[in-house]
């Protein structure tokens, strides 16, 4: 089994009569390096946490390594847009030692296997001198990179991410990227995102919502994106390699 993620014409929402996401077909790849993207309310938040089993689709059906959300469930790192309470004290060490919870016994004690899991994971995402701070001293940034690595303490498959450079500056935000790309060699990784120049450097594919799936693949038409954005966006291919131009009126990118 190739597939990571699969859904089959799902239809999810908060209020019956009024879906978010209608008739969703949508099949990611292990080892893929996917942007989903689309504007404000477009479904990309309801997306994920369809695929982590917080909500139920009305319609349709979502497998994730092969069984259902709820099973494989341990199987998959999240890393939330929302940046943790600055008004909550908690040091570094011990947010990433919260992605051991489910591993940690029936009372939630942690061992030394857990902590060294823990240190090794901010060492990874080059944070570990910063495991005794309390996070709401962290840039953006730096918390981003503790987010992660409490995601990676749970040894995941899969890591999805949602707007995960929203409140980091441009180079900070391209360093992310390139340690995503790294990541992505041992995991598949789904990222949520409204930034098309951001990431059209980085991903394999991209996926365009707008309520309903609009594009999915290496190469989105203008007319596909310009009916899920409401912008005249063109991202193109050609060639032995994928080459995405975005035009925007001020010039392009490649």
């Amino acid at each position: 089994m190739n597939e990571a993620i699969r859904l089959n014409c799902v239809t999810a929402g908060y209020r019956r009569g009024n879906p978010i996401i209608h008739d969703i077909d949508l099949t990611v790849p292990k080892s893929d390096f996917l942007a989903i993207m689309g504007p404000n309310g477009g479904g990309k938040t309801t997306l994920l946490k369809v695929i982590l089993g917080l909500l139920t689709p009305w319609e349709g059906s979502v497998k994730v390594l092969g069984g259902s959300p709820e099973k494989t469930h341990p199987e998959i790192g999240y890393v939330p847009q929302v940046i943790p309470d600055e008004s909550f004290p908690i040091t570094v060490i011990d947010v990433v030692l919260m992605g051991r919870l489910r591993n940690s016994g029936l009372f939630g004690r942690f061992t030394r296997g857990d902590r060294k899991i823990a240190e090794m994971n901010l060492a990874r995402l080059d944070v570990l001198d910063l495991a005794g701070e309390e996070i709401n001293s962290l840039s953006g940034g730096q918390k981003q990179r503790v987010l992660i690595a409490r995601a990676l303490a749970g040894k995941p498959k899969i890591l999805l991410l949602d707007e995960p450079v929203a409140s980091v500056d441009h180079n900070t935000q391209e360093s992310f990227f390139n340690l995503l790309e790294e990541l992505n060699r041992t995991m598949t990784i789904v990222l949520v995102t409204h930034d098309v120049g951001a990431v059209s450097a980085h991903v394999k594919n991209i996926a365009c919502i707008n309520r309903t799936l609009m594009s999915h693949g290496e190469t989105l038409s203008a007319e596909a994106v310009a009916k899920a954005y409401g912008c005249p966006f063109e991202l193109v291919s050609h060639g032995d390699i994928p080459h995405r131009i975005l035009g925007n009126g001020k010039g392009s990118k490649t």
